[in-house]
């Protein structure tokens, strides 16, 4: 089966935006100043096992920063990487279709209009967050901007699912892809390797089961544990143990051998803040890990969909 890129042994969201825009293109991170009912009683008061403090929003502004004070601020930062590019805003941490429908409009649009150089918006959500209505005006918006909706899955197996408090079921996940998709929208889906208990053929499972659906994109996470997230109590009293690199390496080769050619991957890591970060440490090296993926598969002369069946 033939490789869609041709710059590393996978499809990467960089050649996909490249292939789209015409150029570079990042994502401007934005704290909207969301909740999640997963934190704030509604389903539980915990969050997600895993989940800091700051709810997968280290990076963003601070929350209680105008969305343009954080635009510029981030956008200072980034431009120091890439002087040149379009960017994508990107609502990234809590839950963040979990508001009405008014003030979704009234903070994305607002996000679209900071910059004639943004040519998109992403949304970070949960699955069990997308009503009716918001499913409609993002309908209404993708036909305006280039829209990406992701969604946190994390594991397909429930058991799982309930160890790490997520408060909604597989099939709920399949229903917000199908509504979502059935608009048209893109959609991108968040996994997480190392999850307590898992296996590797667990991990397998899950993005196997998403090679069968019709998804754009896939973000892999390497589990840690920051000092500000409930699973550092657990990992304190020795009940969670943590992938090491070499492990790590193999299983998302393999995952990414077996992922259909035209499934884009827009993370093979996950991005810890090292103030927070208790363990594993090597994830702190996001070049080192993505380098030791690329030459595992280059090794054995391997790819992303190598060993894929529809």
């Amino acid at each position: 089966m033939e490789m869609i890129n041709k710059t590393r042994p996978y499809y990467t969201v960089d050649d996909y935006y490249k292939q789209k825009f015409g150029t570079k293109v990042f994502k401007i991170p934005l704290n909207g100043n969301f909740s999640c009912p997963n934190r704030d009683g509604t389903l539980s008061d915990r969050g997600c096992l895993f989940c800091s403090e700051l709810a997968s929003g280290e990076f963003a502004g601070a929350r209680t920063d105008p969305l343009d004070v954080q635009y510029r601020e981030i956008l200072s930062r980034m431009r120091q990487k890439w002087p040149e590019g379009k960017r994508i805003v990107y609502f990234q941490a809590n839950t963040n279709t979990y508001a009405p429908v008014d003030r979704l409009r009234s903070l994305y649009e607002y996000a679209l209009s900071l910059d004639p150089e943004i040519v998109g918006l992403s949304i970070a959500t949960r699955p069990d967050c997308l009503s009716d209505d918001t499913l409609d005006y993002l309908h209404a918006l993708n036909n305006r901007t280039f829209l990406t909706v992701e969604l946190g899955l994390q594991t397909i197996h429930e058991s799982t699912s309930e160890l790490i408090n997520r408060h909604h079921t597989l099939s709920a996940f399949d229903r917000a892809v199908m509504e979502l998709r059935k608009r048209n929208i893109h959609t991108v889906v968040h996994i997480i390797n190392g999850l307590p208990g898992e296996t590797e053929a667990m991990m397998l499972e899950t993005s196997d089961y998403l090679n069968h659906l019709d998804i754009q994109g896939i973000k892999i996470h390497m589990l840690f544990i920051a000092n500000n997230a409930p699973i550092y109590e657990l990992y304190k009293k020795g009940m969670i143990s943590l992938l090491d690199q070499p492990t790590y390496v193999k299983i998302v080769a393999t995952q990414i051998e077996k992922m259909r050619p035209n499934l884009i991957i827009y993370r093979l890591t996950g991005d810890p803040d090292r103030n927070t970060l208790v363990a594993p440490q090597w994830t702190l090296k996001k070049f080192s890990v993505t380098n030791d993926i690329d030459k595992y598969l280059r090794s054995r002369g391997s790819y992303q969909g190598v060993r894929y069946h529809d």
